[in-house]
């Protein structure tokens, strides 16, 4: 049986493109080398945090709900898929609600910010918590902090 090809390629054409690839993956490999980070560049940032003027010099590439959580310790909006799918992040900005996971710090400079742990007090709820509880709307509770910021800003921009 004899087989044919439209494509011939000679052994040393072969051998010769062998050892062409093989260089070239080589120098790819060298190139691909991991280089060490950049110092990371810091800032100062201050906005209004719940009614408190809050100052931070942070990492310019810190999210907006890591300088929440981590920087000032507010909990309440929660870290689910930091991907701004889940909603667990939501806070309000200037009366609107934002994934806090895709936004970073520094970008909200003299903005005033609301999270969950702004809207009362488990002695003095706002509103809206307060018809969570009274509905047994709060689910498992991770996730409810953002449903809760994402209801207010609604009610305010549709004048409630």
């Amino acid at each position: 049986m004899q087989f044919t090809s439209e494509f011939e390629l000679p052994r040393r054409d072969l051998l010769a493109g062998a050892v062409v690839s093989s260089t070239l993956a080589k120098a790819g490999s060298v190139a691909a080398q991991p280089v060490a980070p950049a110092a990371a560049a810091l800032s100062n940032v201050t906005f209004t945090v719940n009614g408190e003027v809050r100052s931070l010099k942070l990492d310019t590439r810190t999210t907006l709900l890591d300088a929440l959580r981590e920087h000032l310790q507010l909990t309440g909006s929660k870290k689910g898929c930091d991907h701004g799918q889940c909603g667990a992040c939501t806070v309000i900005v200037g009366g609107r609600r934002i994934n806090a996971c895709l936004s970073l710090a520094v970008m909200h400079e003299g903005d005033s910010i609301t999270t969950i742990e702004g809207l009362g007090t488990p002695d003095n709820l706002h509103a809206m918590p307060a018809a969570f509880v009274k509905q047994d709307r709060y689910q498992c509770g991770y996730c409810t902090p953002g449903q809760i910021c994402s209801s207010v800003a609604m009610g305010a921009l549709n004048g409630g």
